[in-house]
């Protein structure tokens, strides 16, 4: 409940007679949240939990080229409160419904000069957390705002360990994660999850990224952080005009691991869906021309190792057609791979295919086989090019059937290839995360849904929970995935995907590209890849995604027939999704419902460490018997060592009452399909 009375009536907003410091509390009465301008007019914010600090008094406001700062001389002049409890369908997700039940409050400030400008912040709060975000008016004294720096803080009341990659550097997101303490932090991206010393599981991140430069973190000091903005060459991060709102500020709060993984929030900030009906969309398994590539034996470019062939696409459609795999990637299909085109970009034609790729041909041929075709975008970080391109190169897709397309970005962070000027005369670079790729990401999504495509970008920007208003908007990478297990020395530790979970996924879902049976790279000898051969199928329920390749060659999959049964089994989109157990970076226990069935699957992986795992059951429903089929490591596996692929395979029967109590070999996982019985 909020604690004081309320001083609204209907949608009107009235003014308080003096400012004063106002607080709302999560709907269960443990999270407070407190507004107020200081002593020297500052904005700012705390926040307790159970009576505990948990974000210390952190200041608000910006910085900007061409105006005074707004950042002193404030006074509350007005404030709103409202309760808010619905619940709302994902047509596809990680859940079907989803409660959004908070508590929300804003507050105006205005400034005590002659400009008198004035901010709103709102602030939702719920029981797993907050998000806050400021309101700017459309004002003749500053009609357009041109913003240097935001300087909103997030001031952590305690130390604790950290997993973070570093912001600003060149690889974009896809770096391994580094447990260091909150206080020993530089710039990270966001998701950034902390564990504090008193054991408060907390998560700072960002929802409804719109028209906005994306945030970093950057320690200040001690355990004081403060908002970076992804820099833009025009010199302002952000330039908006008129009425505008910042993008929510995330801080995700509590007790352990579950609830963080549990959350809502992100997706419960960003509007509903725009799109109206998005059936057209299935989520799904695929295959692809895609970890050859990585392993060398073909090539994106022309020539004689060129993987893009038309019979090449056909022994694929016809593995996926035997299998029951929707999918089939083709990357290098088109003109523009020869040559220099990392961090270039500007020879890629999306409507022309290379001569020994008929694209005609093999979208018949996969419409006849029952499989649907995956398109690919690569621009080599060259938006100017494809943005000239875009509409044709969708309706040309549309054209053939292809209702899915993965796009890529591959440039270092701040050289994306962008239209420079008003008039988009000229080239400048850009950040992948800064205005300019934002306003540039929600363009192709708009247009692929104009024909019915949805979008699974690579090196994109991140997730910050659009995909509720966007519905084609399915997937991402934005992440350090399997591909560096192909040929990154070092490859993704074991520690990696349980670290992952706590993370990154934290923000929606990614496109990890799992099922490499084979467990070799380029040049492999074993042991290589640092998994079990079980570990690769607990992927398919451990990491999110209503899109899953199956990433390794056909003739590797058809190698390990009872691990590629359990991938034709598994779903891609779910009723329910479930942390059973785990520990941030170290593993996880997931247990998820198949949307279109009363099917339960169990995920788990572990880092380097041997463990068991114990499973309660108590997910499933009581009474009732299921048959459960294990995936699990073999006696003698280990994902560290020679025998990676030992697994058994067994089939019990079993019920809500019981637990499972199942090894994890170093670097290994298990997966389980429950199968109700009667």
């Amino acid at each position: 409940m909020i604690r004081h009375i309320a001083l609204f009536i209907g949608a009107s907003l009235l003014p308080i007679a003096t400012a004063q410091a106002e607080t709302v509390t999560s709907p269960d009465g443990r999270i407070a949240v407190t507004l107020d301008a200081d002593g020297e007019g500052i904005p700012y914010y705390e926040v307790t939990r159970d009576g505990v600090p948990v974000i210390a008094k952190s200041n608000l406001g910006f910085a900007f080229t061409d105006a005074d700062p707004m950042r002193r001389n404030f006074e509350v002049v007005a404030f709103r409160e409202e309760s808010h409890a619905s619940t709302w369908e994902q047509p596809w997700g990680e859940r079907q419904w989803v409660q959004d039940i908070h508590n929300e409050l804003a507050l105006t400030f205005r400034q005590r000069d002659e400009d008198a400008r004035e901010i709103t912040v709102r602030m939702r709060v719920f029981d797993d957390g907050l998000g806050f975000r400021v309101e700017f008016p459309e004002t003749e004294r500053q009609p357009v705002y041109r913003i240097a720096e935001e300087l909103t803080e997030f001031n952590i009341a305690a130390d604790g360990k950290a997993w973070s990659i570093p912001a600003g550097d060149w690889n974009r997101y896809e770096y391994l994660y580094s447990k260091t303490p909150v206080s020993a932090l530089s710039t990270v991206h966001t998701p950034v999850t902390m564990v504090l010393d008193n054991g408060l599981h907390l998560s700072f991140h960002e929802a409804a990224l719109v028209d906005y430069s994306g945030m970093w973190l950057r320690r200040v000091d001690d355990t004081r952080f403060r908002a970076q903005l992804a820099p833009s060459p025009r010199g302002p991060k952000v330039i908006r005009e008129g009425a505008f709102t910042t993008p929510w500020r995330t801080i995700q709060i509590a007790g352990g691991p579950k609830g963080l993984f549990e959350s809502n929030i992100i997706l419960n900030l960003n509007e509903p869906n725009k799109l109206g009906d998005v059936s057209w969309f299935t989520p799904h398994k695929y295959i692809g021309i895609w970890w050859e590539m990585h392993l060398d034996d073909s090539s994106w470019a022309s020539g004689e190792k060129h993987g893009a062939t038309t019979e090449n696409a056909k022994r694929h459609i016809d593995f996926a057609a035997e299998h029951g795999f929707r999918g089939v990637l083709i990357e290098g299909w088109n003109l523009g791979w020869d040559g220099t085109w990392f961090g270039n970009g500007r020879e890629f034609d999306f409507t022309t295919a290379y001569p020994d790729f008929d694209i005609e041909e093999v979208a018949r041929y996969a419409e006849e086989k029952g499989v649907c075709i995956i398109g690919h975008h690569e621009t080599g970080g060259n938006i100017k090019v494809y943005e000239e391109q875009l509409e044709d190169a969708m309706a040309f897709y549309e054209s053939l059937g292809i209702d899915a397309v993965k796009s890529g970005y591959v440039a270092d962070a701040g050289g994306v290839i962008a239209p420079a000027g008003e008039g988009g005369m000229g080239e400048t670079f850009v950040w992948h995360d800064g205005q300019e790729m934002v306003r540039h990401h929600l363009k192709v999504v708009k247009e692929a849904a104009e024909h019915k495509i949805a979008m699974n970008p690579h090196e994109p920007v991140k997730d910050t929970g659009l995909r509720r208003t966007y519905p084609n908007w399915v997937s991402r990478e934005g992440a350090r995935g399997a591909e560096y297990d192909a040929w990154a020395v070092p490859k993704n530790d074991p520690g990696h995907v349980p670290e992952l979970i706590f993370t990154r996924m934290l923000s929606g879902p990614m496109d990890y590209t799992p099922g490499v049976f084979s467990l070799e790279g380029r040049g492999a000898t074993a042991p290589d890849l640092p998994s079990t051969l079980a570990r690769q199928l607990a992927f398919y329920v451990a990491i999110y995604s209503p899109i899953q390749m199956v990433a390794d060659l056909p003739e590797n999959l058809a190698k390990y027939p009872r691990a590629l049964d359990f991938v034709k089994r598994v779903p891609a989109d779910w009723a329910e999704s479930l942390l059973v157990d785990g520990k941030v970076g170290e593993y996880a226990v997931i247990a998820r419902r198949d949307r279109d069935t009363l099917n339960w699957y169990v995920g788990a992986v572990t880092d380097a460490d041997e463990r068991v795992a114990s499973v309660p059951l108590s997910f499933l429903d009581p009474g009732k018997s299921y048959a459960a089929t294990i995936w699990r490591d073999g006696a003698n596996a280990d994902g560290l060592g020679a025998d990676r692929h030992a697994m058994d395979v067994e089939t019990m029967t079993v019920t809500a009452d019981q637990t499972l109590d199942l090894r994890l070999a170093p670097a290994g996982g298990f997966a389980i399909e429950f199968v109700p019985q009667g």
